[in-house]
């Protein structure tokens, strides 16, 4: 009898613990995730299409709500974000980057710089986005880096980071965005260029 009772009681607790991660996962509450969704990878950002809208589980409503996106429905913007370079590496303010892309499929669209806290860096650079109003052709790119750089490149700062993420945000998407994005949307690339330990 004592046999049993203990061995429910360990069942109950680990199903308990089990129910509790499970749903803390899911709902991005655990240190370090920042993913938003599962429904879409592309080229290394993910995303998921149900945000903003009726559809969304109540663990990606959760996720939402934890990240500050204020997410809008679908037809309004689609939101995907990274935070490993093409080599699969953590981004990182030790770190410069350059991230290039192509014409997007949507009316405007931003990358935007967010730190580990799901907040702006704290710094006074004035660069913590770039957007399609600073792109004139359909090819473009941006240094990450916690420094200006020297050639007047576009720039992305870094600069009290630490470990950080970008997040792409596509305003009045296109249709095909939305019915195809994975063959319509060209997700822009993050190379690194060099880091701290390597510079010398």
């Amino acid at each position: 009898m004592i046999n049993r009772i203990a061995t429910f009681g360990i069942a109950g607790i680990l199903g308990v613990g089990v129910g509790v991660y499970s749903a803390l996962a899911m709902s991005g509450l655990l240190p370090g995730d920042r993913r938003i969704g599962d429904g879409i990878e592309i080229n290394g950002w993910v995303g998921d299409l149900r945000q903003g809208s009726v559809d969304a589980s109540p663990y990606l409503r959760a996720r939402i709500a934890r990240h500050g996106l204020l997410a809008m429905a679908k037809s309004e913007a689609i939101y995907f974000i990274r935070a490993r370079d093409d080599a699969g590496e953590h981004l990182t303010e030790d770190c410069d980057y350059k991230i290039s892309g192509s014409a997007l499929p949507a009316g405007w669209w931003s990358v935007t710089l967010y730190n580990s806290e799901n907040f702006l860096p704290d710094n006074m650079d004035e660069a913590l986005s770039f957007n399609s109003n600073l792109s004139s052709e359909d090819a473009w790119s941006a240094i990450i880096s916690p420094t200006q750089p020297d050639d007047g490149a576009n720039w992305i700062s870094s600069r009290n980071a630490g470990k950080f993420d970008l997040t792409l945000r596509l305003y009045m998407p296109a249709a095909d965005a939305l019915a195809h994005p994975q063959e319509t949307i060209a997700a822009p690339t993050v190379e690194r260029l060099e880091c701290k330990e390597q510079a010398s």
